[in-house]
């Protein structure tokens, strides 16, 4: 895959979404509730995920799109081109707050990370990264996260899980150096790259994750199952994401009875 050519043109999508976005919010949003009372869907979300299926089914008509809001049929494997599409991560965010909301696309081959695209809306950071492709903010290179113990770092938590100390969560947020809700995967992903955290624990979806994985890949951030197996991209569940010191602290914890 050509990701030069990918970057480019994702990078013009993400500037005309983001503009999309700033005007739509401009008039009364349209809020409906999904699976739970807190699991909020927009008229934006569904405005912005068309406009960038569009897209992307225009540039790439054989791969298939896992998409939050999308009623596109669920790919039953990742053989071939699978881009991960999150119209608007962080809705509740982005209907109570406007702010802490972004924008994620992750692009992979045959399950393997080729590249990953945060966008923070409203502090118009655009996050890029893979395996292969430079770090970068805005198209500044951006220097590999510092591997910090948990003890030195930051922790993204789930906010019910850390509460109910869910798998140990709310005893391993009290061991970092202190716990972070942001209610957004990809700003949270966004935080973890910028260095500003040193790892983050959540139940996730795929297009919660895809993006940040594979921006991490390329700078060692370690993205597993609590048990430390590695994610499978067509499943929900719970995604340890953290620089490998704090990772082996965290999955070590979580392990216990």
């Amino acid at each position: 895959m050509d990701v030069a050519a990918l970057h480019q043109q994702v990078v013009g999508w993400l500037d005309q979404s983001r503009k999309r976005i700033l005007a739509a919010m401009a008039a009364p949003l349209t809020v409906a509730t999904k699976s739970n009372r807190n699991d909020l869907v927009t008229n934006v979300d569904r405005a912005n995920q068309a406009f960038l299926v569009a897209q992307l089914q225009a540039a790439y008509p054989q791969a298939a799109i896992v998409g939050e809001e999308s009623h596109l049929a669920r790919p039953q494997t990742l053989a071939g081109l699978v881009f991960f599409l999150d119209p608007i991560d962080g809705t509740m965010n982005f209907v109570k707050q406007r702010a802490n909301f972004a924008v994620m696309l992750g692009a992979y081959v045959d399950g393997v990370a080729v590249y990953g695209a945060i966008l923070d809306v409203m502090a118009d950071r655009l996050i890029t990264g893979g395996p292969a492709w430079p770090v970068a903010v805005n198209g500044v290179p951006q220097p590999a996260p510092r591997d910090l113990p948990l003890a030195a770092g930051l922790l993204g938590v789930n906010s019910r899980m850390a509460i109910h100390n869910q798998s140990h969560l709310g005893e391993l947020a009290l061991a970092s150096a202190g716990a972070r809700m942001i209610g957004s995967a990809g700003m949270t992903f966004a935080a973890i790259t910028m260095g500003q955290q040193v790892g983050y624990v959540s139940y996730l979806q795929p297009w919660d994750v895809a993006a940040g994985a594979a921006i991490g890949a390329g700078f060692g951030l370690r993205v597993t199952r609590p048990d430390g197996a590695a994610l499978d991209l067509l499943q929900p569940g719970l995604v340890v994401a953290a620089m490998p010191q704090a990772h082996a602290a965290i999955v070590a914890a979580m392990a216990r009875p």
